[in-house]
C-alpha cells in the first residue's frame, strides 16, 4: 500500500526513539496537529520523540489513497508505522482517529505500545442501527443542503467547542472541516457508523490514556470514563474549559497531558 500523506518532526532521533502517531478526527487532516492547529507535533518532538500526523485516504494529500473505510484507514496507520522502523509506536487518535487507533489494536495486537484515546468512544451509538441512521441523517442535512463543508463548518463548529471558545481556535476548526472534500466526508461518515469495539476493550493491555473534554457533547466525560474503566489499568484525564475539538480549543493543555503520559509510559531515548 502506498504511504499516506504526513508531516514529522523530530526524526533524526536515533533508532530507539519512540514514534508518536497523531490521527484526526472526520472534519480533520493532519494539519490540525501542526503549527497551524494544536502544535502537538512540535510540542511531542521538542521533548525528543519523533512525532508524526498524517492524514487518512482520502483527506489532504492522500486522496491517491481513495475514500475513506474503516479497514483503509487501518491499513494506512499500519502502512505508516512499518515505514517508520521505530522500536516503539504510540498511537494518538482524536474522534475517529481514535476509532480506527481501537480497529487497530483489536485486530493487529502488538503492533503498537501505546495508545491516547481523546474525545472518542468505542462504539458509534447504539447497536439497534437506529440512532446510527439518524445521526447521519442529520449531520449530513446542511450538505444535502447545498452549503457545501464550508457551510457545514459554520455550523458544526460551535456545537463542537466550549462556551469560551476563542475565535481563533473556532476560525482554526473551521478552516480545516472546510477542506475535507464533501466525498470524503460522505464515505467517512459512513465508514464509522458501525463501529464497536466495546467488547475488545478488555483485552487492551497497553498503556493508554483516555482524554476526555469538559464541554464535549459528541464523547462526553462521562462516555471516556467508563471506556477507561473497561481497559485494564487505563488512565482517565478530562480537560476542562474545552468542547470536542479540545486539541484546538486548549492546545497547551492538551499537549501537556499527551507529553506526561508519555514522559511516564514511553521515555524518549
Amino acid at each position: 500500500m502506498n504511504l499516506p500523506s504526513f508531516i514529522e518532526q523530530g526524526q533524526g532521533q536515533s533508532h530507539s526513539q519512540v514514534a508518536v502517531v497523531f490521527l484526526h478526527g472526520i472534519g480533520g487532516g493532519k494539519s490540525i496537529w501542526g503549527d497551524d492547529g494544536s502544535g502537538a507535533v512540535r510540542a511531542l518532538a521538542a521533548s525528543g520523540y519523533h512525532a508524526l500526523a498524517m492524514d487518512f485516504p482520502g483527506y489532504g494529500e492522500s486522496l491517491n489513497l481513495g475514500s475513506p473505510s474503516l479497514t483503509g484507514m487501518v491499513e494506512a496507520v499500519l502502512a505508516l508505522i512499518a515505514h517508520l522502523k521505530a522500536r516503539r509506536c504510540v498511537l494518538v487518535g482524536h474522534s475517529m482517529g481514535g476509532m480506527v487507533a481501537q480497529e487497530l489494536v483489536a485486530k493487529h495486537a502488538g503492533t503498537v505500545q501505546g495508545l491516547v484515546l481523546t474525545c472518542t468512544s468505542p462504539a458509534f451509538g447504539k447497536s439497534d442501527g437506529a440512532w446510527q441512521a439518524s445521526f447521519v441523517a442529520e449531520r449530513l442535512k446542511p450538505l444535502d443542503a447545498g452549503l457545501g463543508m464550508a457551510g457545514m463548518a459554520r455550523l458544526l463548529v460551535p456545537g463542537l467547542v466550549s462556551p469560551s471558545a476563542t475565535a481563533s481556535a473556532q476560525s482554526s476548526a473551521r478552516a480545516v472541516m472546510s477542506r475535507v472534500p464533501e466525498s470524503t466526508y460522505r464515505a467517512a461518515l459512513q465508514a464509522i457508523a458501525s463501529f464497536d469495539q466495546r467488547e475488545a476493550l478488555a483485552r487492551f493491555t497497553l498503556p493508554t490514556l483516555c482524554l476526555a473534554a469538559e464541554h464535549d457533547r459528541t464523547a462526553s466525560p462521562d462516555v471516556m470514563r467508563r471506556m477507561a474503566q473497561h481497559i485494564p489499568g487505563a488512565e482517565f484525564e478530562c480537560l476542562a474549559n474545552a468542547g470536542h475539538i479540545a486539541n484546538v480549543e486548549q492546545p497547551a493543555a492538551f499537549n501537556a497531558a499527551v507529553l506526561s503520559f508519555m514522559l511516564r509510559h514511553f521515555p524518549p531515548g
